[in-house]
């Protein structure tokens, strides 16, 4: 095995251990190496099927969800954000990711993690300070989100409440075949 073969595989274990993001610059810390050796092992491990999803916070290794696992497709202003969010993580259910479905870009997504009320405050308060708008105003507030609980009857719970508050919209044809 190559020296560049035993880092990325080094990356990778380093990723599967990790309970947070780990940044390009602490990876090369660990592995020896600058952080652009890094950005490129990634690049090659990705290539290779390796599951690894860059966050605002750093990478992590996108593990299979071993919960029952939901999309809902949303639809809401911006500053609906954090009530959207608020009442699936006070239902007990974890908001994994956001995705847009542009009609020019295709799916465009993003892990989130989200599953506490401080997990959402983090996030909406990154939203708030940041230079970025949040993904769903590129498509004028329509996303999707894959959400997980520990049961079925939660994400039927998370899908009423939602219904409830005026978040969901019905999928297309094509994303309902596409998405699901």
């Amino acid at each position: 095995m190559s020296a560049g073969d035993a880092r990325r595989e080094r990356i990778v274990a380093e990723l599967a251990a990790a309970r947070e993001p780990l940044s390009g610059a602490a990876l090369a810390e660990r592995c020896g190496v600058s952080r652009q050796v890094v950005v490129a092992d990634v690049a090659l491990l990705r290539g290779r099927g390796e599951r690894i999803v860059s966050t605002s916070r750093g990478y992590v290794l996108e593990r299979a969800p071993r919960r029952p696992t939901r999309l809902f497709k949303c639809h809401h202003s911006a500053e609906r954000t954090a009530e959207e969010l608020t009442l699936v993580v006070d239902l007990g259910a974890c908001v994994e990711d956001v995705f847009v479905n542009h009609r020019v870009y295709g799916k465009i997504s993003s892990p989130l993690g989200l599953a506490s009320r401080r997990d959402v405050a983090r996030f909406t308060e990154e939203l708030a300070t940041g230079r970025s708008a949040p993904l769903m105003e590129v498509t004028s507030g329509y996303h999707f989100h894959h959400v997980s609980a520990e049961s079925e009857e939660v994400l039927d719970e998370v899908a009423r409440e939602l219904a409830l508050h005026g978040f969901l919209a019905e999928p297309t044809d094509y994303e309902a075949r596409t998405f699901s």
